[in-house]
Parts: C-alpha cells; structure tokens; sequence
C-alpha cells in the first residue's frame, strides 16, 4: 500500500481533513471513467478499498445528465456499449439526458463500481512518490490517477471586443436547454462544429437565425464513416497529443455532416454562413465592411476545452499548451492516464482507453497478477 507522506505538505492542503490511501483514483464516471473503473476491478483492485471512482455530479450519466431536452436518442445515433453489457434499445425520440444517466446507473450498480458522489476533485499533487487527491472532501492519497473529466465544465467563449456590452442574452451551448425559448427572436449562432448545425436546425423552425464561423465550413463528402476511416481520425487527433499540442476536434479532422432531421433547414437556407464580425455591440454585432445586426440572443456552440486545471500542480503541460501523451499516460508521468482525451474523446475511444489504462496500471501495481 502507499506509504506516508514524510511530512511534506502542499500549498494549502488542509492538515485536518480525513485521509484515505487507496492504489488508484479515477476522476470522473463518465464513459471513460466508467470503463477505466470496470476493468481496474475485473484486474484485481478491491472496489474502495483499492480503486475509488470520485464524480462531482449529484447523479450518474456523466455529462449526458446536462444535455438539453431536445436532444434525444435519435440525434446522437446512440452510443458506444459500456464493457460487458450492451446499451439497452431506446425509442428514437428517448430523451438522451434520461436515457443514457439510467444506463449508467444501472451499470454502476451491476458491477458494484466504488462511484463516491458528489465530490469535486479540487487539486492533485505529486508528493514524493504518492498522489495526494485533494477533494471537496476527503483527501486521497494514492499510487496513480486515472482521469476521466472530459470537458463539458470547461465549456470556450472567445473574447470579441464590446463582448460585454450586450444588453441581449448570451449563452453557450452547456447552457442551452430548448429551442422555445427563443420564440420570435433573431438568434446569432457563433461556432463551426456539429452542435452549431443542429441548434441551428432547431431554432429556426421558431426563429430567425444567423451563422457564423471563423473559417468556411468542410462538409464531409464522399468516404463513409467506417472503422477504416475512423481510425485514420483517432490516428491524426494522436499526432497532436503525442507532440504535447491541445487536442482538436473530431469535427475539424472530420468535416460536417448534414444527418437527415437537418435536410429541411438545409432547404430553408439557414446553413449559409457568415464570416465573424469584428465587434460586438450593445444591440448586436458589426462586420469591418460596416454591416451591422441587431440581435436579441448570441449562443456559442464554441466548443469546450479538458477540464484538466486540477491536474495543474503536477505541471503536465507542455510550453505548447498540450499535454504530451504516450498512449493513454502522460509522457512526463507514467502513473496518471488521462481517458477521453485527445484521441479517446470518444464513446468508442473512452472505453478502449479505459481498458488501457487499467491494464497498464495493473501491469506497474499488480505484475504479479498480470
């Protein structure tokens, strides 16, 4: 088991607060964490006392639990099976923000996954050879992380000048919870990637809207989305993180795709696109060709960035900004993996990497069960 801290301290840390050792944190039971978590167990790591998944949600379903109420199973195409039980049939129209939490709920509880919730994982130090895990809670000291927080908390607004002054309402695609809402109003839709084309698909069956986009959309033509060409995907976001640069989108080495529940806002014209303004004003926006807007609302579907700012005294990062990546582990630390990022920043790759890093960190903990 871990052994003690030799005194040292970190910045901050509370010398009160109740201290648990355990051999492996996950941080975070979505997907990711969820996969990593299942096969830690099935590897040997006693549940709590071994391996404890910490989730700041009130519930299960990862980031799902957040998504708005429009979005349903038929929009997302469904999504990847968690190992060892298959995602159960859904009607089309399910609400995904129901569906998918009582999935995962049933799978925390069908394999007794050690999931402690609500707990925010505040900071994590490297404290001689241990991890100190400090929480909103308890604090965990343990002999490697497994973090699993995605990005849906650290959802990107690019600053504009006048961005401020706006008298009408802002807000970001974390933020949206219906079309409604928007009723008879002009909408300004600011971002590239799919979440951009299918509230714009939505929000024009009630409202008037406008798009735009730092550079000309790609539309996906021609090769389909088969195992071959996503695993030429996973390969070019890899190149990124293996060189320590921030992860891209899938969509940006994807292109757009136009699924068939947008055709009719296609017909509509509500994909033509604009270039970004140059300023934000208190009524709307301006162009530097002085065209101007007025606007009632601008929501960012400017995507979102790792949540990984708890990890920062471990100064992972590279001058670059990125992480640099080996597989699922960071190159500078071989003891902290980081699942669903990058290349795994998917239903598919989240569960892959789970199963990685659990094996990896069985091989180093465990190499006598290996």
């Amino acid at each position: 088991m871990p052994q003690t801290l030799a005194g040292k301290t970190p910045p901050g840390r509370d010398v009160g607060r109740d201290v648990r050792e355990v051999e492996v944190v996950v941080i975070g039971a979505g997907q990711a964490g969820l996969s990593a978590a299942y096969h830690l167990v099935r590897m040997g790591f006693t549940p709590y006392d071994e391996v404890v998944v910490l989730d700041r949600n009130p519930a299960p379903g990862g980031a799902w639990q957040h998504r708005w109420d429009s979005l349903t199973m038929y929009d997302v195409h469904g999504i990847a099976n968690l190992p060892g039980v298959p995602v159960p049939p859904s009607a089309s129209d399910a609400r995904a923000n129901e569906f998918v939490p009582g999935y995962f709920a049933d799978y925390e509880k069908r394999f007794g996954l050690p999931v402690v919730r609500p707990v925010s994982v505040e900071s994590v130090w490297k404290v001689d050879r241990l991890f100190e895990v400090r929480t909103s809670a308890d604090t965990y000291r343990a002999e490697a992380v497994v973090n699993a927080t995605g990005t849906w908390n650290r959802p990107f607004i690019p600053w504009y000048p006048g961005i401020e002054s706006f008298r009408g309402r802002q807000l970001h695609t974390a933020d949206y919870r219906g079309a409604a809402e928007f009723a008879g109003q002009h909408v300004l839709v600011v971002g590239g990637g799919a979440s951009a084309v299918q509230l714009l698909a939505e929000i024009s069956e009630v409202a008037t809207t406008t798009w735009v986009t730092r550079r000309p959309p790609e539309w996906r033509t021609g090769e389909d989305f088969n195992p071959e060409y996503g695993r030429k995907v996973v390969a070019k976001v890899e190149e990124r993180v293996r060189a320590g640069l921030p992860p891209r989108s899938v969509v940006s080495v994807t292109g757009l795709h136009l699924r068939e529940q947008e055709q009719a806002a296609l017909e509509r014209g509500v994909y033509t696109r604009l270039p970004m303004f140059t300023r934000i004003t208190p009524t709307g926006v301006d162009w530097a060709d002085g065209r101007k807007l007025d606007l009632d609302a601008i929501l960012w579907a400017t995507g979102f960035r790792a949540d990984l700012a708890h990890l920062a005294p471990l100064h992972l990062r590279e001058p670059s900004g990125g992480i640099r990546m080996d597989g699922t582990h960071t190159a500078l630390e071989p003891r902290v993996h980081l699942v669903g990022y990058g290349p795994s920043a998917s239903t598919i790759g989240a569960n892959r990497a789970g199963f990685t890093a659990a094996r990896s960190l069985r091989n180093l903990l465990k190499p006598a069960a290996a």
